[in-house]
């Protein structure tokens, strides 16, 4: 025996201006979402004069921010964790990571990150010099991830990780040692300087 059921309201279809209040109110929700993060290209001539980009994301919830280098094998990308003071790079041809700790005096904050990103679109200021930073790598690997925090631990899982500390200046001795040198944005230069390129 068959139940009929009775038909099914009709859709309540809203008007075309409501429909647009409704999307632009969507829109700005996820604008001023603590969790949105968003990407600049940034365009420049890498150190062995082919074109490169970079791109910056910032991540307000998790106070972070990602800046990745996209050149072939000279392919980077370093994370900023502003909530465990870390920092790290995964260096793509060398199949490695390196975590060191954020120079909040170098460093700029995330709030200023952002705002320099935004203002400048990816163009340097005019006049601008990044500031150099040194690092002297540990050779030995690195057992336990989670000292750094979980995303440092998820960035650098299941590649060999080595800890740098950074070496004072401004009048940095010369580093007779192998360097990897990353210039960041028009913001820093940072130099990974090991026993050897094959150590990290």
């Amino acid at each position: 025996m068959s139940v009929s059921m009775p038909p099914a309201p009709p859709l309540h279809h809203a008007p075309a201006g409501m429909k647009f209040t409704m999307l632009v109110g969507a829109l700005l929700g996820l604008l001023v979402a603590p969790g949105f993060a968003f990407t600049i290209n940034i365009n420049r001539e890498s150190n062995i004069g082919q074109t490169g980009e970079q791109s910056v994301s910032i991540n307000g919830e998790h106070n972070s921010a990602n800046i990745d280098n996209n050149n072939g094998w000279d392919s980077w990308s370093t994370l900023w964790d502003y909530e465990n003071s870390f920092a790290a790079i995964r260096l793509f041809a060398k199949k490695s990571c390196i975590v060191h700790r954020m120079n909040k005096d170098a460093m700029p904050s995330l709030q200023d990150l952002d705002t320099l990103v935004k203002e400048q679109k990816g163009e340097a200021p005019e006049g601008a010099a990044p500031e150099d930073l040194m690092y002297s790598i540990n050779p030995t690997k690195v057992d336990d991830l989670s000292t750094f925090g979980p995303k440092i631990t998820a960035m650098c899982r299941g590649i060999p990780t080595y800890v740098a500390e950074e070496i004072p200046g401004p009048n940095q001795p010369l580093y007779s040692k192998k360097c990897y040198t990353a210039d960041i944005l028009w913001i820093l230069r940072m130099s990974f300087c090991g026993t050897s390129v094959e150590t990290y």
